[in-house]
């Protein structure tokens, strides 16, 4: 049964931080700065302007920004009016972010000014408002602020479960599948990282990931929402990490492995430099226990590494007590959350056997949005299906063993193998390609594509494929290699065999 009807969790929440330390700073971002009291009345004045410009609670708005202080700003007035954000890179191409807000119902827009032109207006009837500069047709971002102050817009009574974010993600078919989330939910999962690590209103957090992913959201709200301090990166370069935490004095941050990987390789004197953390977390991708034994070695803080999805946050953490006797798995359950390994007789897995990994949380997804069939069969017995491969120890240490779902993580951003060979399959003497995973230094992994031509087709300059994906897809989508087969390997049942590729071009240590 539904809950009954509340004020915006996450309104109530910052109110009540600004109202306790209003000159106290709030957000520091592309080197500006935002005391509580600012940034509420920056919150206010778009909360105002939102609703003068007819936008109401349950009402889908795309966002497509670059970490910015509008960003964050847009989040906590979009919570104020229950409005469902649907955050989007700025780096796909106007195309897929069509696709992904054509199956989000995204009906309005808030867009950095360097897109506006390209993505598809037209095509949703509602408000447009542009962000950094003009653009012709859109509402400027910065002439809401400056509209003259009249009463703050009156924050409706939301339901528990009233959406909040969806955040896009795609399954094996490559199909968009937006991740329900609710504001209740946001704000558990701010509650559980911050009562997991220890953060209180007294820690300055870092972020350093696209704010259009959870993880960043969460390092954003966790601090706003509890009266602490919130440093967000423009854009991720180790250097620019380590200068930030730094300048600020940060204590506290969840970076993903491929950051952390090149942090590390800015030099043995880490410490001293990163002197003032206090707890930093490895996230998203599985850490090898090379870089992980280092990073413990030379970091003079204590050093996590969990283990989770957007679907659960985090499920797994491994403490740093635990780490040097279990420096191969990702830890253990993490209090009121279990996780079980599901066997392929769809019965629970005996203790050390491989299977996929399932998880009950409350912080779990309010399930993918009008997708009913997808959301239930991602369900175990009320347990979320990662589609992930793992095995739990007699100690109930979980041990990461690779994806079921064919997902490429570079720098922390999820890539579809789908999306890539629907478009290099475009080009006519193409007969079959796989996009697969290949190992990266600086990323973690990259898109690699291998790829058959028809016979008696001339095989195409491999610029020519790379030009074919530069006009279709994303940055972080793009193919770094291509690999040309005579026929790609096939099973038994004549389908693909990408575990092959993966294991010819891209060997994986097993975890454990």
């Amino acid at each position: 049964m539904p809950t009954a009807a509340a004020p915006s969790p996450i309104d109530a929440r910052f109110r009540e931080a600004a109202a306790q330390f209003p000159q106290k700073t709030a957000l520091l971002i592309d080197d500006r700065r935002f005391n509580y009291a600012e940034l509420a009345r920056d919150v206010d004045a778009l909360s105002r302007g939102l609703a003068a410009a007819g936008l109401a609670a349950g009402e889908h708005v795309g966002l497509v920004l670059p970490n910015c202080a509008p960003f964050v700003v847009t989040l906590l007035a979009a919570a104020r009016l229950g409005l469902v954000l649907v955050p989007q890179s700025p780096g796909l191409s106007a195309e897929a972010i069509d696709s992904t807000f054509d199956a989000a119902d995204v009906r309005h827009l808030i867009a950095w000014h360097g897109l506006a032109g390209q993505l598809d207006g037209r095509r949703r009837a509602g408000v447009k408002i542009v962000v950094g500069a003009a653009a012709d047709g859109w509402t400027s971002y910065d002439a809401l602020l400056d509209e003259p102050a009249r009463e703050v817009a009156v924050a409706p009574l939301l339901p528990a479960e009233h959406p909040y974010l969806l955040i896009l993600t795609s399954g094996s078919t490559g199909q968009p599948k937006p991740i329900v989330l609710s504001q209740a939910t946001k704000v558990l999962r701010a509650e559980a990282a911050g009562q997991l690590y220890g953060v209180t209103a007294g820690d300055v957090t870092l972020a350093a990931t696209p704010l259009y992913h959870s993880l960043a959201q969460r390092l954003v709200l966790m601090p706003l929402l509890t009266g602490g301090t919130s440093v967000v990166l423009g854009h991720f370069t180790p250097t620019a990490w380590i200068e930030a935490v730094h300048r600020h004095g940060v204590t506290f941050s969840i970076a993903v492995s491929s950051q952390l990987k090149a942090i590390l390789a800015q030099g043995d004197r880490l410490a001293d430099r990163l002197r003032s953390l206090r707890c930093l977390v490895s996230s998203s991708a599985l850490l090898d226990d090379e870089t992980k034994a280092r990073l413990i070695d030379q970091l003079d803080c204590d050093f996590h590494e969990c283990y989770g999805a957007s679907e659960i946050a985090i499920a797994t953490n491994l403490s740093p007590a635990a780490a040097r006797e279990k420096l191969g798995s990702v830890g253990r359950a993490i209090p009121g959350v279990v996780v079980a390994i599901l066997g392929e007789d769809g019965q629970l897995a005996p203790t050390g056997c491989a299977g996929e990994i399932v998880c009950h949380t409350p912080m779990r997804y309010s399930g993918y949005y009008r997708q009913p069939e997808t959301t239930a069969a991602a369900q175990w017995h009320g347990h979320f299906r990662t589609g992930d491969l793992g095995r739990m120890d007699a100690d109930g240490f979980l041990y990461f063993l690779g994806r079921i779902k064919d997902i490429i993580i570079t720098g922390g951003v999820n890539v579809y193998p789908k999306d890539i060979e629907d478009v290099v399959m475009r080009h006519p003497a193409v007969e079959e390609c796989a996009a697969i995973p290949l190992a990266d230094d600086g990323l973690g992994e990259v898109v690699g594509v291998v790829v058959a031509f028809k016979d008696g087709e001339q095989p195409p300059a491999l610029r020519d494929l790379q030009r074919l994906c530069m006009q279709h897809l994303g940055d972080y989508q793009q193919p770094r290699r291509f690999i040309t087969l005579p026929a790609l390997p096939k099973n038994a049942m004549g389908k693909l065999d990408k575990l092959t590729l993966r294991n010819t071009y891209s060997p994986r240590r097993q975890a454990g």
